[in-house]
């Protein structure tokens, strides 16, 4: 029995080095932490619950056979965040580079299907040269089965990946499939094909940074939602992130106490708005002054900058927060704006999380390049994404409501609950100077003429009073008022039950 525990203190031993102290020592070169320290750093500690440390691959080619460490190239296993339960899987770079094998890939399918069987997010921390070689096949079915798993979990249970290193091949689609991708500036990146292949196929010269980097795929790409500078800030903002989420699409959000009380009056609110309707001003004051605490988690921050979205708190439980920001391209809606702010309502949706939607929105984006791209079926995505969620949704529209854009904003139309305009609401086709030229187009060579004619469009459809007298808007509040309304709003809306009619799935405009 003496000599059965000591062979496991040594194999435990092994297995915690990884790929030996030589490579550990090359991984903090590159301002990384190991796989281990990563989740020593996420997780509370002392809670992290380790399976399959004595797993090693079963390849024999190509000198394998000689060459097994036990883990095979990932930790897995379940912890605590904050007490509560989340399954993690972190690739090792120090062993074989990281890259997936049979059986690295059955460790990480392991956790899934548990995390799916208990009911708990998963986390899966990359950083991993991607399939291994030497087990050719083998290794592309293990990226599947990882595959097949995330799909099985989206809208189960919350799934987040944290790029750490290199993701590469196919590699990538498992995060993409997840809910939130964050990455580390100058020490991770993802492709589908890296610069070598770049080259050679298409003859363009691009770095792995600039093909892949976290700055490329935080602002251009839209696949990453955040970006850190290093592991421990990304380890540490994960931490506070992952307070927002419920641990299933079954829990209600979680709540936490606040000294913030759901009547605190702003009365700097009532002058956010400028008084020329073509002022921008930053939606962003808003969302802070409304919320609780003034603390709000954007995600996406840097990518389609026209929308806002993100995570905070009313009365102490999770909301998502959904806003036009007239600061960027007047708020207008675009298609990457649309394709952001879709995909974050159906995750709210999913997960039982209340939607709360600030429009100031002139239209969507105008030009070939949008209709070239797609703006009609891509716009579409966010007014499907309206549409079908049956969480709570509150609407306030602070300025301009105009056009198609007003329906696709969580309008009443769209079974919005509850829906407010500030004083300065234009809810119209359009705005007053392009609707009268195009009533009165024969009085274009009288410029007195038009004005009056603005002035009287201005007077009768810019404000929120004909869209209230239809019942399309539920009250016009003053804004100091919008944090007290909304929070009772919330209230009323706690147990609200809708049903969509029974569907294997429907058909959102991809």
């Amino acid at each position: 029995m003496h000599e059965i525990v000591e062979e496991l203190e040594r194999k435990r031993e092994r297995a915690k080095m990884g790929g030996g102290a030589k490579r550990i020592d090359a991984q903090h070169a590159k301002g990384k932490l190991t796989a281990r320290e990563r989740i020593d750093l996420l997780l509370d500690q002392g809670s992290f619950e380790e399976w399959d440390i004595f797993v090693e691959h079963r390849c024999n080619d190509f000198g394998m056979a000689d060459n097994r460490v036990p883990g095979d190239g990932v930790v897995t296993g379940y912890g605590t965040i904050n007490g509560r339960l989340v399954f993690i899987f972190s690739q090792d770079f120090t062993v074989f580079g990281g890259s997936l094998s049979e059986a690295h890939a059955e460790k990480i399918c392991k956790i899934m299907d548990q995390a799916i069987k208990v009911g708990a997010p998963i986390i899966g921390i990359s950083d991993s040269g991607g399939a291994r070689i030497q087990e050719g096949v083998a290794s592309l079915g293990g990226y599947a089965e990882v595959f097949q798993r995330n799909v099985m979990a989206s809208g189960v249970v919350p799934q987040i990946s944290l790029i750490m290193g290199p993701c590469a091949g196919g590699a990538v689609y498992s995060p993409a499939i997840t809910d939130f991708v964050f990455m580390v500036r100058d020490t991770s990146y993802m492709f589908v094909t890296g610069p070598d292949v770049v080259k050679t196929v298409t003859h363009e010269v691009v770095t792995a940074e600039e093909l892949g980097g976290a700055a490329t795929h935080s602002t251009r790409s839209g696949v990453a939602d955040l970006a850190f500078d290093d592991d421990v800030e990304a380890l540490t903002r994960l931490r506070s992130f992952f307070n927002f989420l419920p641990a299933n699409n079954t829990s209600k959000p979680p709540k936490r106490p606040t000294p913030d009380v759901p009547d605190r009056v702003e009365p700097s609110l009532d002058t956010l708005v400028p008084d020329n309707p073509n002022k921008p001003y930053d939606i962003k004051e808003l969302i802070f002054k409304v919320v609780d605490e003034g603390e709000f988690f954007e995600t996406q921050p840097d990518y389609a900058r026209n929308i806002v979205v993100g995570f905070a708190r009313m009365e102490g439980a999770t909301v998502g927060i959904v806003a036009n920001q007239p600061m960027v391209l007047a708020g207008c809606l675009d298609i990457q704006s649309s394709v952001k702010a879709a995909r974050f309502v159906r995750f709210c949706d999913a997960f039982n999380i209340p939607i709360i939607t600030f429009v100031d929105v002139p239209g969507f984006m105008p030009g070939t390049a949008q209709e070239y791209g797609g703006i009609i079926k891509h716009g579409a995505k966010l007014l499907y994404a309206y549409a079908e969620c049956t969480v709570p949704k509150i609407t306030v529209i602070t300025r301009k409501a105009y056009g198609g854009a007003y329906d696709v904003m969580a309008s009443k139309h769209l079974r919005g609950d509850v829906n407010f305009a500030w004083p300065s609401a234009e809810i119209a086709v359009m705005g007053p100077k392009g609707a009268v030229e195009i009533i009165f187009r024969q009085d274009a060579k009288d410029p007195e003429k038009l004005e009056r004619r603005t002035e009287e469009y201005r007077t009768k459809f810019a404000n929120p009073f004909i869209a209230g007298s239809r019942g399309y808007i539920d009250d016009v509040i003053q804004p100091r008022f919008t944090r007290k309304r909304v929070c009772r709003s919330l209230a009323m809306l706690r147990d609200k039950t809708i049903d969509n009619p029974w569907r294997k799935h429907g058909n959102i405009p991809l």
